[in-house]
């Protein structure tokens, strides 16, 4: 996103079709700091490291500069958000961790995402943003990290998979309990089959957290407010149609609207039923049959659904059934036994309390998923060495996909067929409209040009 500044033009100035055209000569051009400019002793140089800019730095995006800025291979050198005080903020922690003033704040993520010395960019922003961002990043060369839900619809997601591969650029989705080890363990006892075969994945994700009440508790719309001097609100709605400005409709509150974000199906959704699509051995597809009911609030400025139960049947017939009470978490139901995986931090619990004594399964033809060095660690070791990471763009475009479909079910009021490879709503042309939201001018994603 924009962080506004009188010299620097508005976001619309720019030619979209020249900016998401740029970069194919990039693409074959790594950009390395001259070998000469060597670190101290211990440090690694500066020709080594993986330049970093960081769009979108509220809350969450400062906490992902921050794992990054523990990377000696990696550098932060320029942040970008439409607020001020949150791009300054974050220069401010970079050039104090640094000891420099090197952290520079580009005022449009285009530029940024047009420079020739960042190789990797973190995209922090609220959902809406996501896709806009990702784009523009991956047809400017650059290898993208990207919080989850990867796309705030499943158009969006799709592009950017999309963009991904004909770009041959790194996704790192953020679905960061797929890195936790614990997670990994349970899901090779799922894949494995120590607990028979799978035939129901409950899914636990309730809206009980002091956030969600006190989003609960506003049941009008408050008062128009003036826009702060340092927020550049028309770049903050980007996409999104012209509404006033009401401090609740942004920073962190954007989740509960569905313009913005997708409620807690999308917000801790996309990490549990990120778990189960990768248990199942399903990151490359995804349910066949949505069913799924749910209730907002009425009058309220916020119509994400607050409750909510779904049945997502996959092909084979396993059903992944959710609602919106706790534990938060999943739980695998076999034949044989269930595994229950908590969320956050993966504690685990099962029938068969033996098998998670086993830490590592070792047994002969167990599945292997691998061990992570730590979401952030991974994206930048796949940046250098150009192997996929834990979260590719494909496997958070399956699990936004299901996110978003089974809130597309709800406010439909009727089940959806899903055709997971040619990624169509079968036989309902009024949810395919759905699928991808029309963007006010003069953005739009441009795929394939």
């Amino acid at each position: 996103m924009v962080e506004p500044a009188s010299n620097v033009s508005k976001p619309a100035s720019l030619s979209r079709r020249k900016l998401l055209q740029a970069g194919t000569a990039a693409l074959a051009i790594p950009y390395f700091v001259s070998p000469s400019a060597l670190g101290l002793a211990g440090h690694v140089a500066p020709s080594n490291r993986i330049t970093i800019g960081g769009i979108g730095t509220g809350g969450k995006g400062r906490h992902n500069v921050e794992q990054f800025l523990g990377f000696a291979d990696c550098q932060v050198i320029a942040v970008s958000d439409v607020d001020r005080n949150h791009a300054t903020a974050a220069k401010t922690m970079v050039n104090e961790r640094y000891g420099n003033q090197d952290c520079q704040s580009i005022a449009d993520f285009r530029e940024m995402c047009q420079r020739q010395d960042i190789d990797a960019i973190c995209v922090s922003t609220p959902d809406h943003w996501h896709a806009l961002n990702s784009v523009a990043a991956l047809r400017g060369g650059k290898d993208v990290y990207c919080e989850k839900p990867l796309a705030n619809s499943v158009g969006e997601s799709m592009a950017m998979r999309d963009v991904s591969r004909a770009t041959g650029r790194i996704v790192q989705c953020g679905s960061h309990e797929r890195s936790n080890n614990r997670a990994r363990y349970g899901c090779e006892l799922v894949r494995s089959g120590r607990l028979g075969k799978i035939h129901t994945v409950e899914i636990n994700l309730p809206c009980d957290d002091s956030h969600h009440l006190e989003a609960k508790k506003l049941t009008d719309i408050p008062p128009v407010e003036q826009v702060p001097e340092s927020l550049d609100y028309d770049a903050w709605l980007g996409h999104t149609s012209v509404v006033p400005y009401i401090p609740r409709r942004v920073h962190f509150w954007w989740r509960f609207n569905l313009a913005y974000g997708g409620g807690e199906m999308t917000d801790r959704g996309a990490h549990i039923i990120d778990l189960a699509q990768l248990a199942l051995g399903m990151d490359d597809s995804g349910p066949v049959h949505y069913d799924a009911k749910g209730d907002r609030a009425k009058g309220s400025l916020y119509d994400a659904y607050w409750e909510y139960n779904f049945v997502n049947t996959y092909a084979n017939g396993v059903r992944m059934v959710g609602k919106s009470e706790g534990p938060r978490g999943l739980k695998f139901i076999g034949e044989n036994g269930w595994l229950m995986m908590h969320i956050h931090g993966a504690q685990l619990e099962c029938s068969h309390p033996e098998l998670l004594e086993e830490v590592n399964n070792e047994r002969e033809n167990a599945v292997k998923l691998g061990r992570s060095p730590g979401h952030h660690r991974d994206f930048i070791d796949s940046v250098k060495t150009r192997k996929e990471p834990f979260a590719t763009a494909e496997i958070g475009h399956r699990t936004a996909t299901i996110c978003h479909l089974n809130n597309l079910a709800i406010q439909l009021g009727r089940p959806l067929k899903w055709d997971p490879v040619a990624e169509q709503v079968v036989d309902d042309a009024e949810a395919n409209g759905l699928l991808t939201p029309k963007m006010r001018a003069p953005w739009s994603l441009e795929i394939g040009t």
